[in-house]
């Protein structure tokens, strides 16, 4: 059997931190949170639960994830955000896996709570993570704030059971306050890598994602929930565009 390390970003976690901890339960030889910096009582709750505590400068979702790392004891990871858990089903899978490791990742699907309601459709679910990885065959990349672990060789990858729970927002203003936040951080990895936002992009990208989200996805049989999420997520994709094209003109590239 491989020895696993868990590998976890903190900032300011301190209402979901122990959920997660919790859930690692038989499942962790080694858990290393990777903390920016925290305010409130996140170091506390993760040196209660064992977990070896790092403190390290925020660069990046990407960077710090890359970052964490190498701090991991083994090379085979669980890498989860503390804002998730494990179900009973995946960690039976987890322990399997373990039991008999031979591809370079896992995937698993992701369960998001929003507002209390498990979201089982639209682009919410399945929403399949790549979180079960050997470090030395891949590293976290994609564009910040959506990083994703990019194995080195993509065929070997497998799925294994069980849904990752996402307590992803706790209310509407939260989700608000992300989307903004995301869009922003979005907008400037886009303008960096030299990305450009049309008037026509910036209508029609919020249009398709709404569409796409709310019902080709079945985003629609989530009910009133499902709605928001969809149009949230059209705003939060408007705004980034609006952004970009902003960061465009201002440097005079053209659109």
């Amino acid at each position: 059997m491989v020895q696993l390390s868990v590998v976890i970003i903190t900032f300011n976690e301190e209402r979901n931190l122990a959920r997660c901890l919790e859930s690692l339960s038989g499942i962790a030889d080694e858990i290393v949170v990777v903390d920016s910096f925290s305010t409130d009582r996140t170091p506390e709750i993760a040196k209660k639960f064992g977990a070896v505590f790092i403190q390290n400068k925020f660069e990046g979702y990407i960077e710090q994830k890359n970052f964490a790392l190498q701090q991991a004891k083994f090379p085979y990871i669980l890498s989860l955000d503390a804002d998730e858990a494990l179900s009973p089903e995946l960690k039976e899978s987890i322990l399997s896996t373990k039991e008999n490791w031979f591809l370079d990742a896992y995937e698993m699907n992701r369960l998001s709570n929003y507002c209390g309601s498990w979201i089982r459709h639209g682009a919410w679910y399945p929403d399949r993570k790549v979180r079960l990885f050997n470090r030395n065959k891949g590293q976290w990349g994609g564009a910040n704030p959506h990083d994703r672990f990019i194995p080195v060789n993509p065929r070997s990858i497998g799925r294994i059971k069980g849904d990752l729970l996402h307590y992803s927002y706790y209310s509407l203003e939260e989700h608000i306050a992300q989307g903004k936040k995301f869009s922003e951080i979005g907008a400037l990895a886009a303008f960096q890598t030299g990305k450009k936002a049309s008037a026509f992009t910036l209508l029609w990208r919020p249009a398709f994602r709404f569409i796409r989200d709310y019902l080709f996805l079945g985003g629609f049989m989530d009910g009133y929930y499902g709605f928001r999420i969809a149009r949230l997520t059209a705003h939060a994709t408007f705004l980034k565009y609006s952004r970009l094209r902003e960061l465009n003109r201002k440097n005079d590239v053209p659109g």
